[in-house]
Formats: structure tokens, sequence, C-alpha cells
């Protein structure tokens, strides 16, 4: 099967320091596949240029098998997207942004305001949507973000921190979701700090370490390297196991004590 998506030695820098130092993967159509990886590491910086929001410096970027071609936009009209910090039109109401998405990505008024209420009746929102974006909630925030990347039934999603801001129920709702997309054929590929959600979630997991893939299987094929949770795993691919030290020093400082190697 032909990858919907497949990155060869990416490389991207910023004022001359490296953020993604020759990063290969692909990405089979119907999979969930988790990209996670330490704050830094370049998973957004990966996603950007995968949209045409950032341009690469070296490397190829293959997407529903053709090469990336920045001037030409039509293949974002199979994309969904929802950004880690996204910035919305806080002055429009919730209706107006999603009509606003909808007609951008050429879709009828009248489809749009029937999905749109739909949508937002699932997830709990029916009643605000003619309230302005500045009202909402973090939470509330999420979901119209959720629901603007899928009002264009979109082939493939890149969502970053998909479930920040979620209430319990709403981020259940969200998990039964993405099963659901990938049952009806859609490709997601997503970032998140929450392991154990990864851990189930994911058919796939990369991790990416200073700019570097630093791991790619299923988790059973990951655990191979080291026993334990995802998280454990994370730790010890990225290096990082000094939670209670680091956590210890904090609460010293909190206290105006010296930490302990002082």
């Amino acid at each position: 099967m032909e990858p919907i998506l497949e990155i060869i030695d990416l490389r991207k820098q910023f004022d001359g320091t490296p953020v993604l130092k020759g990063v290969s993967f692909s990405v089979k159509p119907g999979e969930i596949v988790g990209y996670i990886g330490p704050n830094g590491a370049g998973k957004s910086t990966t996603v950007k240029i995968i949209l045409g929001m950032l341009s690469k410096d070296a490397g190829e970027v293959r997407l529903f098998g053709q090469p990336l071609d920045q001037s030409d936009v039509a293949y974002k009209a199979r994309i969904g997207y929802v950004p880690e910090n996204a910035e919305l039109y806080d002055t429009l109401t919730a209706k107006e942004y999603l009509l606003f998405i909808g007609e951008l990505y050429g879709l009828e008024e009248t489809v749009i305001m029937s999905k749109t209420e739909k949508m937002m009746e699932a997830l709990g929102i029916r009643e605000a949507m003619n309230r302005r974006l500045a009202s909402f909630s973090k939470g509330m925030r999420q979901k119209v973000l959720i629901i603007s990347s899928l009002l264009h039934d979109p082939d493939i999603l890149f969502w970053d921190e998909p479930l920040s801001g979620l209430d319990a129920n709403s981020v259940q709702i969200i998990k039964e979701l993405l099963w659901k997309l990938k049952q009806d054929g859609k490709t997601i590929f997503y970032s998140s700090h929450v392991m154990d959600t990864v851990e189930k979630l994911s058919d796939r997991i990369l991790i990416l370490n200073d700019g570097a893939v630093a791991a790619d299987g299923t988790f059973e094929e990951l655990k191979q390297e080291a026993d334990g949770t995802l998280e454990q795993l994370f730790n010890t691919l990225t290096g990082f196991d000094q939670h209670a030290a680091l956590a210890e020093d904090f609460l010293l400082a909190m206290k105006g004590e010296a930490p302990h190697d002082a």
C-alpha cells in the first residue's frame, strides 16, 4: 500500500540552529500515528512544513503520492488541522467562524450550517452557537477547532494536542471519534503529551528527539527496546531520568532552601 504521507531526510534550521536533522518516516492510509517528543524536538515544525506553513531546508515531503508543491494549495482541501495554540477570531460567534471556515473549503452555507449544528450538539456546545468566541472557555474553543478541522470531511488529520482543555467526558468522546474516523478510512497524525492516550490509541508511535526519529513502531514493538509504560519508554529513549530530582529541587526552591547537590 502506497504511503499517504512520506518524509525523506527532512531538514530545517532556524537562525543557524538545526531543528530537524534528517527526519524520515512514512504513514499508511488509515493509520493512527502518535508523533511525540520533548518540547523543542521539532514536532510542530514537521507538521507546519507538511501543511506548507514553513519551507524546508532540505529533504522531500510526499503527500497523497505526490511531492509537496507549496505553489499548489489544492491538496490542503483534503487536510484537517488542529494547531496546539490557535488564534481564533474572538469577535465572531461560533456560527460565524465555522461558516467562514466552511466557505474557505468551498462548502455551501446550508451544508455548513447543517453540519455545524449537529456537530456542536454532539459535543455539547450547540446552545453557544451564537455566542462570541471571546466568551468561550478553553475546552469550548478546542471543540470549535476540532469541528472546523472536520467540516470538509478531510482524508488526513493533523491534530496537535487535540485533548487540550477538554473535560473527562469530552476526552472520551474525542477518543471514540478518533477510532470511528479510522474505521471510516481517515488517517490521523497527532501529537500529545498524554502518554496513556498515545499508548492506547496509536497504531504506530513515532518518537522524535533532538530533531531526529528516536523510535518508530507499535507500542509492543517499542517495548522490546525498554520495558514498562510508554512514559517510561519515552524517558529512556529521550535520555530523561531526572524527574524525582528536579521535582525535589523545585520543592526546596519553593521553600527557599538550596538543592541537595548545591
